[in-house]
């Protein structure tokens, strides 16, 4: 077969799937339609990679790039995730700054999609694309819900897993300022029972330091049920900064949290 055929043919794969709604497809169902070796199928693909008519997130795992999406290289990352979830039969949910973005708070908007995970997974990185992933340990216990998007839909967490998970990943995604700062945006859509049932999908500590930070933002209505919950079974004070000094620190008796650190949300 005539490079020129693969590369038509190639072409008409990828449209048929369009025209079927599907945007991702893998290496194996790409050979499998063009009836090709392996090595001709990845050079096939190639080709229309170096047209910019499909990119390639993960090793073996394409998306057709329609040309609305042309200056960004790839397709949305939450339009491709779920297929590719699915591909890896890895349970997922985006959550933490993106999630706290799906419900309503557009305060520092990530210039990624954070994704939560239950094993490490590398960063992705195609075109302006970015998909951080984050290990979540009882990731099945997280509560979650479903959001539509273009090409079908996403699982995130609820406002009150995302609260817990912010307070637990403060670190890593711009310090306690920024998650209070977002905390007071988000503060708006939580239930408290449903908060108080979140945190026992979460380790304690971010049950203490939640409460205490939601207190903080005026938004004290929001946590009587959790704060019962903290006072059954919190045993020891933690710090309100992980890993920072508490020796000459103030403590919050209700929520058993050593202050150690101010605390300050942008206006």
């Amino acid at each position: 077969m005539k490079k020129t055929d693969q590369k038509l043919r190639a072409k008409e794969f990828i449209r048929i799937l369009a025209a079927e709604g599907r945007y991702s497809f893998d290496s194996a169902e790409a050979r499998k339609a063009l009836d090709v070796s392996a090595d001709a199928a990845k050079l096939a693909l190639l080709r229309l990679k170096k047209d910019q008519a499909i990119a390639s997130p993960a090793r073996g795992f394409y998306v057709i790039v329609p040309p609305e999406y042309l200056p960004l290289g790839s397709l949305p990352a939450d339009q491709f995730v779920p297929a590719l979830m699915q591909r890896a039969a890895l349970r997922y949910y985006v959550g933490l700054l993106s999630a706290a973005q799906y419900h309503g708070s557009a305060h520092h908007r990530p210039q990624e999609l954070q994704v939560m995970v239950p094993k490490p997974r590398r960063l992705i990185l195609v075109g302006r694309v970015r998909v951080r992933f984050f290990v979540r340990s009882r990731l099945h216990d997280v509560a979650t819900q479903f959001f539509n998007t273009p090409r079908g839909t996403i699982l995130v967490s609820t406002p009150e897993a995302t609260a817990l998970d912010l307070v637990g990943y403060q670190q890593s995604i711009g310090g306690l300022d920024h998650i209070a700062t977002v905390l007071a945006e988000l503060a708006s859509m939580l239930n408290p029972t449903r908060l108080a049932d979140s945190a026992k999908a979460a380790p304690l500590p971010w049950a203490q330091r939640l409460g205490f930070l939601l207190e903080q933002v005026g938004a004290a209505k929001k946590v009587k049920p959790l704060k019962s919950y903290v006072e059954a079974v919190a045993r020891q004070s933690i710090p309100l900064l992980p890993g920072a000094s508490t020796a000459r620190s103030a403590t919050d008796h209700k929520w058993k949290v050593a202050i150690n650190a101010e605390v300050e949300a942008e206006a």
